[in-house]
């Protein structure tokens, strides 16, 4: 008899919409339909915006690795009143200035290894399809225009603010909404926009113009995903109003759209309050990629619950980078003992009830007896072939943490021996201080040592302290560790 498909582990996510966990059910078995709204691209991206997209890209890679065909759609709002004034400012044309910082964004986003998702549209590439989902609005009587505007009528949608759970009265104007008193009702809002002097256009049954901010949203995803689909995720500040306005215009324009998961992540603060740019209360991702592996910022950010808020902080950053060096290190260790047996036929099987607790008591109790052996002889004359039963553990310990941590998008895409030298050097250059400046000051402290002054030792033990730098005399030497971070440590014979 054939042996029957292995099942696709059940996965449950949190609904937007119901307020609870829901059991994940694709519409087409196998497949996954997921859009995530995209950045406005008229500046460098902050941290804000990586916490966003890493979230998504783990759920993405998570679907993959379940066996799901996903189509991911990810969009850049590439005409928008903040790059159209940064375009003015800067002395070029919006287009120029969009691509540029799009180009930028994906940039980033290779640094903190978000996989590509399938599709990234630009705004400016469906204005037709705009177009024509506005008109749809429009003959469905769900919208009107006034002299160039068109806007959408919120009292003709009985089911607004059905996600964010708000009323009415409290439907106050975001940042991007300016208060027009020709509105039949003041939520009502913007699906064309008027052109003015000096702006971008696109011709229109209305007159000459460009989108609202929502509509886009709406057009694009039923445009590549249909009407109706599996997700629809991004940051929490966009369940009101654009994630609320989406839902209006799909629904209004075709009553069977509907999105079967909405999913938003949580905020990074800085002083409690929102990681923003128009509030200037923001680190670029390259500010901090300027001083932490690319690695630890996304560790940093998948620390906290996606739902969850991040607090920024140095510290939470250290403990990052902490982290992902001992994992690094863990796996590096691994890979130098199993190196002088890859080439071996390897003949016992690992037994089917030996689990990972049993696997890491093995490596600890390796690990223990790497160490004796350390002091006892120099590296290359220490290692001696263990038990192949063992070794096939080893073997299996290491390609299972491989694994799992590749699905959380954390492998680093250099060696491991390249990426630690790189955290090492991050390290450094945060403490201000290069491996041959602390080299120097480490051959000074040895010989003040030698000669028996005390003080002068005593000193360059203070000031490397008051850097994170903790000294650590051995009998092969001195070695160093920066202050906070468990195994990023180094011996200098």
């Amino acid at each position: 008899m054939a042996e029957s498909a292995k099942p696709t582990p059940q996965l449950e996510l949190f609904n937007s919409m119901t307020k609870k966990k829901e059991l994940f059910e694709p519409l087409v078995e196998g497949k996954v339909r997921m859009y995530v709204c995209g950045v406005t691209p008229y500046d460098f991206s902050h941290i804000g915006h990586a916490r966003a997209y890493v979230a998504f890209d783990v759920l993405y890679r998570y679907l993959k690795f379940l066996g799901y065909e996903v189509e991911y759609v990810r969009n850049f709002t590439d005409i928008d009143d903040k790059i159209i004034k940064r375009a003015n400012e800067a002395g070029e044309t919006v287009t120029s200035l969009s691509s540029r910082f799009i180009n930028e964004f994906l940039l980033d986003m290779a640094q903190l290894q978000c996989l590509p998702p399938t599709c990234e549209p630009r705004v400016t590439d469906h204005i037709e399809h705009i177009i024509e989902l506005i008109t749809k609005i429009m003959e469905n009587g769900k919208a009107y225009a006034m002299e160039g505007d068109v806007y959408f009528s919120v009292d003709t949608f009985p089911e607004y603010l059905s996600l964010s759970g708000r009323k009415l009265d409290h439907n106050l104007a975001g940042s991007r909404v300016a208060v027009d008193t020709r509105k039949r009702n003041p939520a009502d809002f913007a699906l064309w926009k008027a052109a003015k002097e000096g702006e971008p256009f696109w011709d229109s049954p209305w007159g000459r113009g460009r989108p609202g901010w929502h509509i886009e949203c709406s057009a694009m995803s039923a445009h590549y995903l249909g009407h109706v689909f599996d997700i629809h995720g991004g940051g929490k500040d966009l369940i009101f109003p654009h994630h609320e306005n989406e839902l209006a215009q799909s629904r209004a324009a075709y009553p069977e759209s509907e999105v079967k998961c909405w999913m938003h992540n949580g905020f990074v603060n800085k002083d409690d309050q929102k990681m923003s740019k128009s509030d200037k209360n923001f680190f670029t991702i390259r500010d901090i990629i300027d001083l932490y592996h690319p690695m630890a910022l996304r560790f940093f950010l998948m620390r906290t619950h996606y739902r969850g808020d991040v607090n920024h902080s140095d510290k939470a950053l250290e403990i990052a980078s902490d982290r992902v060096y001992y994992i690094y290190q863990t796996l590096y260790d691994c890979e130098e003992v199993l190196s002088q047996y890859r080439g071996e036929n390897i003949s016992v099987p690992v037994p089917v009830e030996e689990q990972d607790m049993k696997l890491q008591q093995k490596l600890e109790q390796q690990k223990k007896k790497q160490q004796q052996q350390k002091q006892q002889k120099q590296k290359q004359q220490q290692a001696q072939k263990q038990p192949e039963e063992y070794i096939q553990a080893m073997f299996a310990l290491e390609t299972e943490i491989k694994n799992k941590i590749s699905i959380l998008g954390l492998m680093p895409p250099s060696s491991l021996a390249e990426a630690l030298k790189q955290l090492k050097d991050k390290a450094l250059k945060r403490a201000g201080l290069t491996e041959e400046l602390l080299q120097e000051q480490i051959e000074q402290r040895t010989a003040a040592r030698k000669n028996k002054q005390f003080d002068v030792s005593d000193q360059i033990r203070k000031q490397l302290g008051s850097k994170g730098i903790a000294l650590m005399d051995e009998p092969t030497g001195t070695g160093f560790k920066f202050t906070g971070q468990l195994k990023l440590a180094f011996l200098v014979v």
